[in-house]
Formats: C-alpha cells, structure tokens, sequence
C-alpha cells in the first residue's frame, strides 16, 4: 500500500481536509478521482494509421460502433472529434497536420485547432516530420508546453532496420531545426504493446498534470500487464480516499453524509473498475475479436462476480462482510489515514478499505489473466 499512498498526492490534501473538518473539499477531492477529464490530440496526415492509432488507444477497431473510419468525414482542414464509448471524460481530437505553406506561422495553426485545449498531444509522421511540423513544437515549448510528442508510426511491413533508419533520420531533421534532446517514439498503430508505446505512457505519467495522469490510466484499454497493475494502484489509491471519507466523516456530526458514502459512492468506484479493467461484456468480447480468439474463453477467466456485474446487492454484501471481520486491516494504517479526532469511528474506514480494496484486488486478478491469455503470455 506505501506506493499507492506516493501515487497521488491528492490523499495528503484529503487528510488535511479531513483535519480541519472541511466536508466539501473531502467530497471534491475524491470527485476529483472519479471524474477528470482529458483531452488528447493527434496531428499527422489522415489515413489508415491514424485512424487506426486512435481507435485503438479507445481499445476500438475499425468495425466497432463509434471507431474512428480512414476517410475523416470532415474536411481536410477540420478537426475531428472522437470520445471514449466507455468513458466520457476521455476525448481524442483529430487535427489535421500544419500546412507546408511559406512562410508559416505556428501560433495560427495553434489558434485554429485550439492548441490550448488539450492536455496532450502527439504529432504523429510515417517519414521524417515536415519543417512546419516541428516549427509547431517549438512554439508550444516556446508556451511552456511539455506534453508534445513525436510518433513515428511503425509500418506493418517494415522491417526494425528500416524503421530504427526512419527514427534516425527523424532525429536529424529534429535536432536540425533546434529541438533540443530530440525523442521520437516508435508506434504501431494496431498494437501499441509494442514498441515505444508504454514508454511513451511512462513519459506522460511524469510530465502531465497528477490528476490528468490519473486520468488517462483509467481511461486507457488493458494493453499490458504493466498497466493492469497501475489501474490497481490507482483505483487502490482511490479506494482509499473513498475510505478516509467515509471513516473521517462519521466522527463529525453529519449524520446523512456518511451513509451516503458508503454504498454510493462504492457502487460508482467498482463500476468505473470494471470498466478501466476491461472487465465488462463488451470490452471481452471486443478484445476477443481482436485477438481472433473465441469470447467465452476469456469470459471464463472472470471468477470475481464484480468482474462479471457491478450490483448494488453485491457492493452492499462486500460492506456487511467487511463490518464483521475488521481484524486483518493494520492499525498503523488506520492511525496513517485518519486524523485524531476521528480515530475513535475508523469502523467504517476499515470497512470500506477491506471490502473495495479487495474487491479490487479481485478484478485486476481478473484483469490480468484475460490480458495474459490475448497476448499469448506464459505459452
């Protein structure tokens, strides 16, 4: 659990909130954790690459309801517009790529494709990026903007020596026009296990926003192992705050607030879970389709009832077993999460971090074995 209390710095702010009896920045705060929007941008010319990069970073394919098609249905000048079918506050944003007119100003393509809005953005290429291309980079960092990234999309056909060859040519070209360290990543569009992708991932988890990071994780498909284990550490994390809320609250004289938390504010964090972990029906069974794998074996591997259907009748017989045996939940933690005043009623803390902490545990177990099963892990 001591890394997940580093991972997000937010829980701190939820202690002291907690401290000084302030209910509604504890209620923002874990608001906060369930609900942050982001908003990602790929540049780049419009074809089957991109089309098929930002489909699947929704964990989409080109047949999927809401898949982003090769042929944009807005003019070559436009922007297009894409959300998460599963998450709403995940949105990505197809901008067409900077003219190759001279002379170019970078802050008016910027201005027109609303550069500000997005919380990151990758400048996508299959050869060596066009001059007005990394005149747009320079300007953003120019702006303080950190979260811009190169991605050379990796051909299906071409081969490590030719693209390591493109990669370096693309760093010329870079470094030719004043970016300093350049970095460009190595994508494959269809599978962005591969590759450069996860440390891409890694990079924007240390550059963006906490929150936004936070953000992205959970919104992002069950591509590896790796981000399995971080949506656990984060929902983890979130768990609990939910917890502290709940625990820090009932030693304040507020009786309606903390059976609000409890189930309520429960059912909606394992319901995003199961989500984030691609636990539900239609993630399955999109993911089999993928994969050329027959559904119902990876159904199979959802052994946690949680993983199969979030219910209210569930979540509440999780709390009521939690209520009964508070014995295995150390002290210490207690005494780390709960300011003073409100030690005396860590009941309810504790409960709420036995039963979603493990009903956490439970679903990225699941988590993990369908994903180890799509890609062929452990054969």
């Amino acid at each position: 659990m001591a890394d997940v209390f580093r991972s997000l710095n937010l829980l701190e702010t939820l202690k002291e909130s907690i401290e000084h009896n302030k209910l509604s920045d504890v209620k923002d705060a874990v608001e906060d954790l369930l609900i942050s929007r982001i908003n990602l941008a790929v540049i780049g010319d419009r074809g089957d690459e991109k089309a098929t990069f930002i489909n699947s970073l929704r964990g989409l394919s080109a047949g999927d309801d809401g898949a982003a098609p090769s042929q944009s249905p807005v003019a070559p000048e436009e922007m297009a517009s894409y959300p998460d079918p599963k998450h709403s506050d995940f949105r990505l944003w197809d901008l067409p790529p900077a003219p190759s007119t001279s002379p170019f100003e970078p802050e008016g393509y910027m201005d027109r494709v609303k550069f500000a809005r997005y919380n990151a953005v990758f400048m996508t290429f299959s050869q060596p990026p066009q001059p007005n291309t990394v005149e747009v980079f320079l300007e953003a960092r120019s702006q303080q903007r950190q979260t811009v990234y190169f991605i050379l999309f990796a051909a299906a056909k071409g081969t490590e020596k030719t693209l390591e060859e493109t990669r370096k040519a693309s760093l010329e070209v870079l470094t030719s026009q004043g970016v300093a360290l350049p970095k460009v990543y190595l994508v494959r569009p269809s599978t962005l296990e591969k590759f450069d992708f996860p440390g891409l991932l890694e990079d924007m988890g240390r550059e963006l926003p906490e929150i936004r990071a936070h953000a992205l994780l959970l919104a992002l498909p069950t591509l590896t192992s790796t981000l399995i284990t971080q949506k656990k550490e984060a929902f983890q994390a979130l768990v609990w705050a939910a917890a502290s809320l709940s625990g820090g609250v009932s030693a304040i004289p507020v009786p309606f607030v903390a059976s609000m938390v409890d189930c309520s504010v429960a059912l909606r964090i394992i319901s995003k879970a199961q989500l984030s972990l691609c636990l539900d029906d239609e993630s399955v069974e999109r993911l089999a389709r993928q994969r050329g794998m027959e559904p119902t074996g990876l159904k199979a591997l959802r052994t946690c009832a949680l993983s199969v259907e979030v219910t209210k009748g569930e979540v509440k017989k999780r709390l009521a077993a939690a209520e009964k045996d508070l014995g295995t939940v150390s002290p210490k933690l207690v005494e780390m999460a709960m300011p003073r005043h409100a030690r005396s009623a860590s009941r309810s803390f504790t409960a709420m971090l036995q039963a979603l902490g493990g009903a956490i545990e439970e679903m990225a177990a699941d988590g993990g074995k369908i994903v180890a099963a799509a890609l062929g892990e452990g054969k």
